[in-house]
């Protein structure tokens, strides 16, 4: 007689723990993995072992899904059974692990059992990958194992800052991305560019592609003719002698958006190293507008959207990071020195 399940797992991730699993196990999708695809849970369930040997098992028929063969294209629904065969995991690494946020590291600024929103720091990439071992999702994934799911909703650049969201569960994270597909989320960004902006409000609508240098390095570029839809508002918010401080609202969300738009109007945005003036950037790293600044100026200040199950109107705001606010203070006080001298 065939032997019953000998545990119905709640947790997938816990079944996993142990480095050799030599039974079969059983696991009832939850709401966090309601919608995935069967090769993408049983990826992130078997840690370690290749997508390759994930394949042939489904294909071999050891893997099923409520009794009954599956395909790895499967969708996967609320409370359906999945069989796992016996598979030997990877002996974790610990050199190779992200290594978990402190206590204080990471600010949050809004979380519910849906969504959680934090406030990236610069030079933090969203995710490992082109010569970053770990980055923000890896690193909150390390902080919080006993997580069923945490996955990113959208991007920002690595050397960006500011609020940026991320899902909890399967059904809010599609949810929330069918609503940056339609349009539907508001992106309010902070930036200082070089130059004397001229419009106190100013539509950019240059279409943008994406290319590659020699040296392999991804960049972007305004194309009239293959480039995809680009629109970037920018709102004047004050001019000092030598750099302008502006609002960016995204119409769209294209790669480097922001930051392509702004210099190719020839405004590149202070401490951009791939768009801007490495000379003038070295320059204001030393102090040139009053005090040493050494990132990019370019921060998720504000996000809107729908709350993906509540249907809640959210209003996110991530405050200027202090290296920000204390450039803009020494701008101010320079531009008051200069008019009490006049």
């Amino acid at each position: 007689m065939p032997q019953s399940p000998k545990k119905l797992i709640e947790n997938p991730k816990v079944a996993f723990d142990k480095p050799d699993n030599a039974c079969v196990r059983f696991f009832t999708i939850d709401a966090a993995h309601e919608g995935q695809r069967l090769d993408n849970f049983l990826l992130s369930v078997a840690k370690g072992v290749p997508k390759s040997h994930i394949y042939r098992i489904v294909r071999a028929g050891e893997v099923r899904v409520n009794k009954k063969r599956a395909s790895v294209s499967q969708h996967l629904n609320l409370n359906d059974c999945v069989r796992v065969p016996p598979m030997r995991i990877a002996k974790k690494n610990e050199e190779n692990q992200a290594r978990p946020f402190g206590a204080t590291e990471l600010k949050i600024l809004y979380e519910d059992r849906d969504l959680l929103i934090v406030d990236k720091p610069a030079g933090l990439a969203c995710h490992g990958g082109s010569g970053v071992s770990f980055g923000l999702i890896e690193r909150l994934r390390a902080t919080r194992p006993e997580a069923p799911m945490i996955e990113l909703a959208h991007r920002l650049d690595r050397d960006t800052s500011g609020a940026i969201v991320l899902c909890k569960t399967r059904k809010a994270l599609v949810r929330f991305q069918e609503e940056i597909r339609e349009g539907r989320m508001h992106k309010e960004y902070r930036l200082m560019v070089v130059g004397t902006w001229l419009n106190d409000r100013q539509n950019v609508k240059l279409p943008l592609t994406k290319y590659t240098l020699p040296s392999g390095e991804r960049r972007v570029r305004v194309d009239e003719i293959h480039g995809q839809r680009a629109h970037t508002i920018f709102t004047l918010l004050s001019r000092f002698e030598k750099v302008s401080y502006l609002s960016a609202e995204l119409k769209t969300g294209r790669t480097h958006q922001i930051r392509v738009h702004a210099a190719s109007l020839g405004f590149p945005l202070v401490g951009d190293s791939k768009y801007g003036d490495y000379a003038l950037n070295e320059r204001i790293a030393q102090g040139l507008l009053g005090i040493p600044f050494k990132r990019m100026f370019l921060h998720a200040y504000r996000i809107g959207f729908t709350h993906p199950i509540t249907g809640q109107a959210m209003d996110i705001v991530s405050p200027l990071p202090c290296e920000c606010e204390r450039l803009l203070t020494a701008l101010n006080s320079k531009e008051k020195l200069n008019e009490t001298a006049v």
